[in-house]
Order: structure tokens, then C-alpha cells, then sequence
């Protein structure tokens, strides 16, 4: 009974319909709701013509079952279009949405299109771009389910001919592009099948114009739809000419010349194939070999090694009727697994290690007769496994353990309907039901037991054998594997090890690390190393056997000689014979002279290099001008101008325009000038990075490379010094902070968690992990605190953490700079030799708001060294206003400062001064710290309201808050705390906001825009706050200069404007 729900009748209920028709068992009257044109129809009544999808109907109920369809990895989907653009794909996804019309697929890896039958389910499709894959093969007959395909993008691939089949059912195809292939040949006959074709592309592919090819010229000649011509690649005499300016008289064939006798499917070399049958049985395999032809109809892959059925070696075999599998190791049978083989009657999975059916891993197999899993270790059979088995004649399942409780007892009902086994499946448990036969046992005897045994469970879930350890949480994954969700302070494939001074196994080849103490560990090594961290080779080179001069290179319990030029041998012993038959490495009929220890090569014009196998490149000193590219030819080279440029070199340039800049003189030091309307003065725009009224403040930046880093002025530590960084990553590794040359402070990423090495003097030195992961892409925040000895580190608000150096020497005392993100090269090689790091990569990703001893650090004071202001595509996500959910860690109020006294149980942690716990504390931003003085004021008069009247009883605060103070006079008063933007002794004035459009050209160091650019300011009051962008986005504008150059330059245009806080 589905009456009275509002259905909503498009294409993706057309099998609702479909299903009811055939089986008429919903007698409540189900109709329909929307849309209007089909309102009150009953569902069973409907045709496929009348259900359709429209984008405004999937946009309507997004979110509902029209979009209900899970988007396939690596894609995006919106209406009904799904863009795989570059996501990585090596072939197409398994499902996709059944209402797409747009599937775009550029960009990615695909080798094949057809093979899989994935398109085949797509039949409203109108768009589908394959367009830089690497496409080698079109299966036959792929396109033969999409008669709504209009348009059809193949170009920049590697396909080598076009067969006569592979456009076949595409009646109503309007644009086909094949542009940039290696197409060599094209079938007679191959768009005969396009009957509404209008564009078409064949540029860009080495035509071989033979007798083979005239009928093509022919047809492109009489075809009315524009099309891009092809050029002939051979003979010679036709090379770069237009294959529709060749004559026919012209494509002759010499010799054994042959025309396109389509992509010969090889047998592959493990196999035997006789006609359609391939024989793969004993031949050690230990997965199912590439290339089987897809014409197969029986494949024999028995008494091999095979541990998994991979379906993407299977997927393009339509035709296949007999599949053996017996005799392997396949432990499990994966859902779809087969769900392309449409036409298989017979498959043989009998003595495997089958432990695990999975309920669809037989679908699509409706026209499967024989099963046989006889043989295996299956004890359980997931009900409705067989439901796509409608002609299934016989099934063994002898030689199973079988578990007959009530989760099985659909099965003695199936096999009891139909007679389908034969009487040999046998219960091997509970004890009740052993050794009893399926056929013959009553279904009533299948009863539900209390518990079913873990090793029943985990033949298709292994989280049943309970791997992970330490309160971790176990997910089960395809293919009986697992996954570990580690809980804080543990990692490991099943969360085995705690983390602590030994986390990453700091010691080198291999050397086994023991925890002495708390942050300290010692390093046992392995023969032929020694020192601290087993990083010392013991040198076998004493004594060594090298001769003729030859450099003897010590490695682990041996050397190797390392030979003067001419000379080669274990011991360099021989006397290499250049220029001889045995020795020319001189290619490209270059002359080869020996000159004793080494040899020449005198190359021939048109070659360079030792062994003259480099073309000489002509654009060496090329004159190309104004962003131009060079195509190096044959002793000459051309110029490829871009934008408007023109020229032999590109030297004559576009219309120049008249400068007309408004902000002819300005103090914006590191943004944009523009002047409002109706004001007499200007306004500076920050670049991305930048802050301040001439955006002179540095305040956000990006680490690139791996050689980033910041360099400040040396970090004063005492008595104490704190820092507190703000960033996001999805780099593993990487240098946060560094500071020092012996006693140092090194802060790293190592292996996405936050590593820290503390030494004020006193080895060895003291060691420290985050239990928090940090590089998950979202901001975090992390504060350092050192005191004497004691270091304290706290990460998002989280509970803190500590480490003391013990020993004579009290502070860090250093006069280095303190890096920010990333070291120079010379520092690190220090650094590493003493193991202060694991790594000297830099950091990479975006940092802002560092604060250095309670102070927001102008990170431009400093020196940069690849650095980049602002945080690049992050940047415009930050301006659109979808900042809130990354910073709620960076602006949620601090509840218990981070001091020497406020420092969590940690047993680490031995704190001897708490005198300085008042004096010290790490500064939060100073959003965060207003929070905090609230909260103290708020406590304070909440204490005073015990014994005396609420002053906010009555208050008078509009748009506000009342919060209670007291007045000098000793009595009880309160003030109003605004709402963001409202203003007023009692939060009565509303703010004035506003954006202000107006519309001029861009002006920037002496270019202007083409035309003038509509753009706004947000002006208004916001009260104590200040009127911001809210909603931004970026606009690609041509700049032109005044000595004829343009270049484009990416504009933020304000889209909405709002009353902020943060005045930067």
C-alpha cells in the first residue's frame, strides 16, 4: 500500500511503474503528485514517455530521491550532470546516477570506454565528453544503448582507428569530435550510422591516405555538417595536405598495403584460445590475465593461484556463457562481481578458501543455469544472494560448513521450491542441526541460536576476530579487510602502539628504540652500525682490495670500488675498450674517438650531447617577445604569439589606451587604490595576506615550496616565552618552529601529528607527539609555553601536555632567529645531524595570526624566502564568508588559560615555579580574550546578584544584552553590550551597512582595464565594529599598458557587505 504519498513522478520512478505493472499487488491507488502535468495519475499506469527528468525538477527536490543516487568518488554532481573532470579515474565508476544527461569525463586515465556496460544504463544521456584520457579502445557497439546522445567528445586520446561498429545505434549524435587521436584509418562505412550528425572533427590524427581512405574524402566533401578536415600523414607527397583537396586518382595503394582490419585482440601469453574458447587452466596464474578477447564465450581459468576475482578484467566479456574458476584461493565473491556477464549460464567456483558470498555478488546473472560452490569454507548465505537467478537448474553446495539457524532457513525453502540441489549440502552447525541435509530438513528445524560463534562472523567481516587493541574501533571494509579508528595516544594498523619518545622509530638502519623514561629513549643498533641513533656505518674499507686509484665506497658489512673514468671491473681492475664493437655508445651516425680514459663523440649537424642523442634545440636564444612560445623546428623556429600579438616575433602589440587612474598619488603599500563615489578621498583594497589602513601588516601567508621559511627576530625566553601558531595543512610532514644551535626548540609535523623537541642543555634532550592529528585541512590552533625547564604545549583548547629537560642549565638561551614554517638549507643540515628534526621539509599550507609573547606578529618584519601573502585558493573561500565553521576553534572563549598552574595531570609534567603561574600565560587571539573578560565580569555580578536586586530586571537594551556592573559609588548598575553593528547607550541606533556600487576602470601600476568594471564599497556605521565584505568573488580582467603590453589580473568584486568584528 503506497497511497496517499506525494510522489514525485520523473525518471527516477520509472521503475516503480515498471515493477508495479508486472506485478499488480499495490491496491491502495498510489498517484501521482508532481509534476502538475502528470498530478492524480495512477503510478501503474504510466509509460516511460511521460516520466521524465528535468534539471527544474531535480533542482526542486535535491536532496530527495530524485538526487538520491550516491555520486561516484572523484565526481561532482548538480542537477543532472555528473563532472569526473580529473578526478583520477582509470575507468569508469561502477554506477552512475540513472538520470544523468551530462557526463563529462576529461582529463583522467581511462583506457577504455564500452567494455564495462556502465553507459548502457544511462539511456537519457545527451552529453558525454571522454576528451584527454588515454583511450586505446572503444568496445564494439558501446553507444548502442544511448539513442538521446547528442553530442560525443573523443579527442586528445590515443586511438588508432575508427571501426565500422563503434558509432552503431547513435541515430540522433549531432556533434562527434575525434580531434588529436592517432587515428591512422577509418572503416568504410564507420558514420553511416550518425544520420543526424551536423559537426564533426578530425583534426590532428596521421591519416595514411591509401586506395583505403578515398571514401572518406568523398564524404567529407559531400557531407553539409561543418566539419574540422584531417590532414594526410603519408604517402610523402600528400604529407600536411587536406585529405579532401586530394584527388581520387591520388589514393593508391603499393604493394601489400592494407586497409583497417580493426584492433586484433591478442590472445594472452598464459593462455591457449581456440576460437571463442580460452583455455587459462594451470598456468600459475595469480590473477586473471589482461587482454582476453572479448569475443569469449567459455574461459577456463582452474588450477591456478588466483586470490581475488577482479571484475574489471571480466567486465568486457558480454558474450561469455562458461566461466571455471575451481581449484584457486579465492577467499571471497565481491557484489557485482559479475554483474556484466549478462549472458553466463555456467560458473564453477567449487575448491576455493570461499569463506564470504556478499549478498549482490550474483547480480545481473539472470540467465545464469549451473552454480557450483562445492568445496569451499562458506557458512553463511546472505538471503536474496540468488534473487537475480531466475533460471537456475542446479546448485552445489556440498562440502560447506553450513550454519543452519533461522538465517538460513530461507535457503531450505528456496532449494525445497524448485528441487535446485541435490541432497548433498550437509549442517555442520549449531549441534542440533549437524549433519543434517537442506533438502530433506524441515525449514520449522532452522531456529535462531543466542549467540552465532565470531569465527562464523568474521569469514565476511573480520572485525569479528577483534583486532584492534586499545579501545580502538574496528570498520569493516570491502574485501574482508578493516580499518582501525585508533583512540588518543595510539596508532598502528590496529592501534598496537602507544605513542611516545619512540613514535616513528627515531633510530636509523634499522636500530630497535627503548624508552628510558618519560621523553627520553636510547637506540639498540644492528651489526655494522653504531652512535646515538645507529647513524655511524662501520667502515669496511680498511684493508680494501680497489685498484688502479679507484675510491673504495664503505657500505653495510662491505664496499664497493668506485672506478677512475676508463677503467671498470669489481676492483676496477679492466681497462674499459672504447670505440670498439663490444663499446660505441655514439648514436645517430656520430664518429666515436678514444682518447685512453674516456671517448668522444663527434656528432653530425642537427645533434648535441656526450652521446649525440639530443636534437639541438633552436629556441636556445630565441627573439620571441611579449609571452610568446617558441616551436623549435628543423634549423629554425616560430613564434607563438598569445592574446592580441602579432609579428614574425610577436613584437607588434594591441590597441593602447590612455591612462585615466584616479589615485594618481596613494600610500596603499600592498593592495589596490580606487576612489568611491562622491568622496574626495581613496580607499586601499588589501591584497590577499594584508591588513591596516594601507595594508602595510602582513598577517596571513602561504608556504609552498619545501625550502619556505620565515625568519624573525630571536624568541626571548625568559623569564618564559609563549607562541601561539594558527594554521591548516594536509601535509604529513613539515617544519612549524625552529629555534637554537645545540639547546634549541623544534616544533614539526611528523606523520600529521605535532612533534616537539625541548633542550635547554641538558642531554639528552627531551621529546613530545601530539595526540591530536592536525592535518586534516581545517585550521587549528597551537600554543607553546616554555618556563625554565618546563614545556607545555595545547592544541585547539584540548587538555594540555608537558616535558621537562631536567639538568644543571635552567633556560633556553639563544640569539638565532626563530624560523617560522621551514629552515634555510644550512640550519637543517645542523639540525638533522643533531636530530633535532626528523625532517627539514617545510611546512606547507597556510599560517595566520601568529603571536609571539601575547603580541600579533607582523610576519613582513622579518625575512621571506618563497613565501606567498594570503592562502592562495583559500583566500576566496575565506572572503565568501564560509569562514565561521573553519575558526571556531581560532574564537570560541578560552575557559582556563594555559599556565604553569592550570597544567593537566599529566605525569610528565613536574612544574618547581609556580610562583610565575599569574605572570605567564599563552595569548589567545584577542577575540578570544574580550570572551574571556566577559565571562570573568559575567561570574563577578552573577555572585553580587545573590544578596541584591537584578539591575536587568527592567533594563532598556534594544538590540543588546544587559550586563551588571558596579558604579564607583559602590551601588549596582549595568550597561548594554551590543549586538554586532548596533551602537547606542541602550543598542538603539541600527547599523548602516551598505554595499555601494559604483562603476570605473581598474587602474594598477599604470594599466587600465579595457572597459570600466562594476564593483562596490561597504560604508555605513557598524557602531564600535566595522563594515565589511561579506560575499566576494574573483573576476579575470585585461589589464593594457602604456608600452603596448596587457597581461590578465584576477579582481575581488563585493557581492554583499556586513558589520564584522575583525577589522582586518
Amino acid at each position: 500500500h503506497l497511497g496517499r504519498n506525494p510522489f514525485v513522478c520523473d525518471c527516477s520512478i520509472q521503475w516503480l511503474s515498471d515493477y508495479l505493472e508486472e506485478h499488480p499487488i499495490e491496491t491502495s491507488g498510489a498517484r501521482c503528485e508532481n509534476p502538475r502535468w502528470l498530478q492524480r495519475r495512477r503510478l501503474n499506469a504510466l509509460t516511460e514517455e511521460r516520466l521524465k527528468c528535468t534539471d527544474a525538477t531535480v533542482a526542486l527536490y535535491a536532496g530527495e530521491c530524485v538526487t538520491a543516487e550516491e555520486c561516484p568518488r572523484g565526481c561532482t554532481c548538480r542537477a543532472t550532470t555528473v563532472d569526473c573532470t580529473a578526478g583520477g579515474l582509470t575507468h569508469l565508476p561502477d554506477t552512475l546516477p540513472p538520470h544523468t544527461t551530462d557526463l563529462l569525463l576529461s582529463d583522467n586515465e581511462l583506457r577504455e570506454v564500452g567494455g564495462s556496460g556502465v553507459l548502457g544504463q544511462l539511456s537519457r544521456l545527451r552529453r558525454l565528453v571522454v576528451a584527454n584520457n588515454q583511450l586505446r579502445r572503444v568496445a564494439p557497439r558501446a553507444f548502442i544503448n544511448l539513442p538521446t546522445l547528442h553530442h560525443l567528445d573523443l579527442s586528445d586520446n590515443d586511438l588508432v582507428e575508427v571501426s565500422g561498429n563503434m558509432f552503431e545505434g547513435l541515430t540522433q549524435l549531432r556533434t562527434l569530435s575525434l580531434a588529436d587521436n592517432k587515428v591512422t584509418c577509418v572503416s568504410p562505412g564507420a558514420f553511416t550510422h550518425l544520420p543526424a550528425l551536423t559537426q564533426m572533427n578530425l583534426e590532428g590524427n596521421p591519416l595514411q591516405c591509401n586506395c583505403h581512405m578515398a571514401w572518406l574524402a568523398e564524404w567529407l566533401r559531400s557531407l553539409e555538417a561543418s566539419s574540422g578536415v584531417p590532414t594526410c600523414a603519408a604517402p610523402p607527397h600528400l604529407h600536411n595536405t587536406l585529405i579532401t583537396d586530394v584527388s581520387s586518382s591520388q589514393f593508391v595503394c603499393e604493394g601489400d598495403e592494407v586497409g583497417c582490419l580493426g584492433v586484433e585482440e591478442r590472445c594472452p601469453t598464459e593462455c591457449r584460445c581456440e576460437g571463442t574458447m580460452v583455455r587459462c587452466s594451470r598456468a600459475r596464474l595469480k590473477d586473471i590475465p589482461e587482454g582476453i578477447p572479448s569475443h569469449a564465450t567459455e574461459l577456463y581459468l582452474d588450477v591456478n593461484e588466483i586470490t581475488e576475482v577482479n571484475a574489471q578484467r571480466l567486465s568486457h566479456l558480454t558474450a561469455l556463457t562458461r566461466l571455471d574458476l575451481s581449484n584457486n584461493q579465492i577467499a571471497v565473491l565481491q557484489n557485482h562481481t559479475f554483474a556484466s556477464l549478462s549472458q553466463l549460464s555456467t560458473l564453477i567456483v567449487s575448491y576455493n578458501k570461499l569463506q564470504c558470498l556478499q549478498r549482490d555478488a550474483l547480480a545481473g546473472l539472470r540467465k545464469l543455469r549451473i552454480l557450483s560452490l562445492h568445496g569451499n569454507d562458506i557458512s553463511m548465505i546472505p538471503e536474496g544472494a540468488f534473487r537475480d537467478l531466475v533460471f537456475i537448474t542446479h546448485i552445489a553446495m556440498g562440502a560447506n560448513p553450513l550454519f543452519c539457524d533461522c538465517s538460513l532457513a530461507w535457503f531450505s525453502d528456496w532449494v525445497k521450491g524448485g528441487y535446485l540441489e541435490p541432497g548433498i549440502a550437509r549442517c555442520a552447525e549449531p549441534p542440533g542441526m549437524r549433519d543434517k541435509l537442506v533438502l530433506t530438513t524441515p525449514t520449522q528445524a532452522f531456529k535462531c541460536v543466542p549467540t552465532v560463534p565470531d569465527e562464523v562472523l568474521s569469514k565476511c567481516d573480520l572485525c569479528y576476530t577483534h583486532p584492534c587493541e586499545n579501545g580502538a574501533t574496528c570498520r569493516s571494509l570491502a574485501n574482508r579487510s578493516y580499518e582501525c579508528n585508533c583512540a588518543p595516544a595510539y596508532y598502528g594498523n590496529n592501534c598496537q602502539y602507544k605513542i611516545d619518545a619512540c613514535y616513528g622509530n627515531p633510530c636509523r638502519n634499522f636500530g630497535t628504540c627503548k624508552i628510558l623514561e618519560a621523553g627520553r629513549f636510547s637506540c639498540h643498533c644492528p651489526t655494522g652500525f653504531e652512535g646515538d641513533r645507529c647513524e655511524v656505518n662501520i667502515d669496511d674499507c680498511l684493508g680494501n682490495k680497489c685498484e688502479n686509484n679507484s675510491t673504495c665506497v664503505d657500505l653495510v658489512e662491505q664496499y664497493r670500488c668506485q672506478c677512475h673514468p676508463g677503467f671498470t671491473g669489481d676492483y676496477c681492475e679492466r681497462k674499459i675498450p672504447f670505440c670498439t664493437k663490444e663499446f660505441n655508445p655514439c648514436k645517430n651516425g656520430a664518429s666515436c674517438v678514444d682518447h685512453s680514459t674516456h671517448y668522444e663523440c663527434q656528432c653530425l649537424l642537427g645533434f648535441a650531447g656526450d652521446n649525440c642523442t639530443e636534437n639541438v634545440d633552436d629556441c636556445t636564444n630565441h627573439l620571441c617577445q611579449n609571452g610568446a612560445s617558441c616551436v623549435d623546428g628543423i634549423n629554425e623556429y616560430t613564434c607563438k604569439c598569445i592574446n592580441d600579438y602579432s609579428g614574425k616575433f610577436c613584437e607588434v602589440g594591441p590597441a593602447v589606451y590612455l591612462q585615466t587612474s584616479p589615485c594618481q598619488h596613494n600610500d596603499c603599500q600592498n593592495g589596490i587604490c580606487f576612489v568611491p563615489p562622491n568622496s574626495k578621498d581613496y580607499v586601499c583594497k588589501c591584497s590577499p595576506g594584508f591588513s591596516g589602513k594601507h595594508c602595510e601588516y602582513l598577517t596571513r601567508v602561504h608556504f609552498g615550496a619545501n625550502d619556505s621559511y620565515l625568519a624573525l627576530e630571536p624568541l626571548r625566553t625568559q623569564p618564559s616565552s609563549n607562541v601561539t601558531l594558527h594554521f591548516r595543512t594536509s601535509q604529513e610532514d613539515g617544519v612549524l618552529l625552529y629555534t637554537g644551535k645545540s639547546a634549541h626548540l623544534a616544533v614539526e609535523l611528523f606523520k600529521g601529528r605535532v612533534r616537539v623537541s625541548y633542550d635547554v642543555g641538558n642531554y639528552p634532550v627531551s621529546n613530545m607527539f601530539s595526540y591530536e592529528v592536525v592535518n586534516d585541512g581545517i585550521w587549528h590552533t597551537v600554543e607553546l609555553l616554555t618556563l625554565k625547564q618546563n614545556f607545555t604545549m595545547r592544541i585547539d583548547h584540548n587538555v594540555a601536555r608537558c616535558i621537562v629537560n631536567d639538568g644543571p642549565n635552567e633556560y633556553l638561551r639563544t640569539a638565532t632567529p626563530l624560523y617560522i614554517g621551514g629552515i634555510p638549507r644550512e640550519v637543517g643540515q645542523s639540525a638533522m645531524r643533531q636530530w633535532h628534526l626528523r625532517d627539514t621539509v617545510s611546512f606547507n599550507g597556510c599560517m595566520e595570526r601568529l603571536y609571539l609573547n601575547g603580541r600579533l606578529k607582523d610576519l613582513g618584519s622579518g625575512q621571506q624566502h618563497k613565501v606567498a601573502p594570503g592562502c592562495g585558493g583559500e583566500e576566496r573561500v575565506r572572503d565568501q564568508g564560509q569562514d565561521g565553521a573553519d575558526h571556531m576553534l581560532l574564537t570560541r572563549p578560552a575557559h582556563q588559560p594555559l599556565t604553569p598552574s592550570t597544567t593537566p595531570d599529566d605525569p610528565d609534567c613536574h612544574h618547581n615555579t609556580s610562583s610565575l603561574a599569574n605572570e605567564v600565560q599563552i595569548h589567545p587571539p584577542a577575540p578570544e580574550e574580550t570572551h574571556f573578560d566577559e565571562a570573568r565580569e559575567s561570574e563577578g555580578s552573577q555572585s553580587d546578584t545573590v544578596t541584591r536586586v537584578d539591575p536587568c530586571e527592567n533594563h532598556k537594551c534594544h538590540r543588546g544584552r544587559c550586563k551588571p556592573r558596579r558604579r564607583a559609588d559602590g551601588a549596582l548598575d549595568y550597561k548594554c553590550r551590543c549586538r554586532t553593528g548596533w551602537s547606542g547607550r541602550f543598542c538603539d541606533q541600527a547599523p548602516t551597512c551598505s554595499k555601494e556600487q559604483f562603476t570605473e576602470y581598474y587602474v594598477e601600476n599604470g594599466c587600465r582595464s579595457r572597459r570600466p568594471i562594476k564593483n562596490a564599497i561597504c560604508s555605513g556605521t557598524c557602531g564600535s565594529h566595522c563594515c565589511k565584505p561579506r560575499r566576494t568573488k574573483q573576476r579575470q580582467v585585461r589589464l593594457i599598458c602604456n608600452d603596448g603590453t596587457s597581461y590578465k589580473k584576477e579582481i575581488e568584486i563585493i557581492r554583499k557587505c556586513k558589520c564584522r568584528r575583525r577589522c582586518y
